[in-house]
């Protein structure tokens, strides 16, 4: 199946700048390298209904009360590369937003499987059988 990509509006995407936790010394407490990126999902025309739906199922709690999808990224200590890895991460999000499901068709178990397994309990049951203590009171 061939993915489909995305050209997203800059105005779709809201960018918010925290700091980040984890390593980096010094420089962890002075700058805002992590990334949050805000995507609307009920205001965008890039999804048809059906893979909003499909959005919301997938992402979970990622979606806020407010319809919007929140990417956090905190990978690295670069800005930019952050931003970077979250569009990748809304792409994909979006990318199996958009894939249908395949349906799926039920199947029988074979005629010869149901007679094997049969089979199978019968010998099981007749070795149990012959274990057993006989009951010679009954001559």
């Amino acid at each position: 199946m061939k993915k489909q990509t995305f050209t997203i509006p800059e105005k779709q995407l809201q960018w918010r700048f925290i700091r980040a936790s984890g390593p980096g010394g010094q420089h962890v407490n002075k700058t805002s390298t992590a990334v949050q990126l805000h995507f609307d999902v009920v205001a965008t025309d890039l999804l048809t209904d059906a893979a909003k739906q499909r959005l919301y199922h997938i992402a979970g709690n990622r979606i806020n009360n407010q319809g919007e999808l929140v990417i956090t990224v905190q990978a690295s200590r670069s800005q930019l590369a952050n931003r970077e890895q979250a569009l990748q991460q809304l792409q994909k999000w979006l990318q199996r937003a958009v894939q249908q499901p395949k349906k799926r068709h039920k199947t029988r178990v074979p005629l010869a499987e149901i007679m094997k397994n049969k089979q199978a309990k019968q010998q099981h049951s007749l070795k149990k059988q012959t274990r057993s203590k006989k009951n010679f009171d009954d001559h």
